[in-house]
């Protein structure tokens, strides 16, 4: 089992993120329209699998609207957000927000990407939910970089993300 913080105090996680290198598990989550997508099925691109708590939160609606920014420019390359939330609450927060370029992805169905990816909370104010995490997947579905965020309330490293991006194209 893997730790991290929130607000300063040690969470575990299920364990560790998918190894570099290795291919990445396909996941199905369920999209605005209630209707089903896999990562798989996005197609020949490479992926951005952007995995947090809840776009209830701040930080997580903060991440969101940069990752949207950050992605817009990006031709062949997919963000998806994935959380817990239900697609209703998603698909508001996304058309509110003007979120165009991230596909917005709930997990509430099966739990399949928290229990494939490790990022499952099992401990504190926040269990059952997905710690935050970068996957970037290439557009073989192979993994090329990841990145758990050690504290919960904080935003991952686009910079490396985005180097990490570049790296593959």
């Amino acid at each position: 089992m893997t730790k991290v913080t929130l607000k300063g105090n040690p969470v575990t996680i299920k364990g560790d993120l998918p190894n570099i290198g290795t291919t990445a598990s396909d996941f199905t989550f369920v999209k605005s329209d209630l209707s089903e997508g896999t990562l798989y099925g996005q197609g020949d691109v490479i992926k951005v699998i952007i995995a947090v708590p809840s776009l209830d939160t701040s930080t997580c609606a903060l991440e969101t609207r940069q990752f949207n920014q950050k992605l817009a420019d990006q031709k062949g390359v997919q963000g998806i957000v994935i959380s817990k939330d239900l697609p209703f609450a998603m698909k508001r927060f996304c058309e509110t927000e003007g979120i165009s370029n991230v596909v917005s992805g709930s997990d509430f169905r099966s739990s399949e990407f928290i229990q494939k990816y490790n990022t499952e909370i099992l401990d504190g104010p926040l269990k059952g939910l997905s710690a935050r995490a970068i996957v970037l997947v290439d557009k073989n579905n192979v993994v090329r970089y990841t990145e758990l965020v050690s504290e919960i309330s904080a935003e991952p490293n686009y910079d490396h993300v985005l180097k990490a991006i570049e790296g593959l194209k």
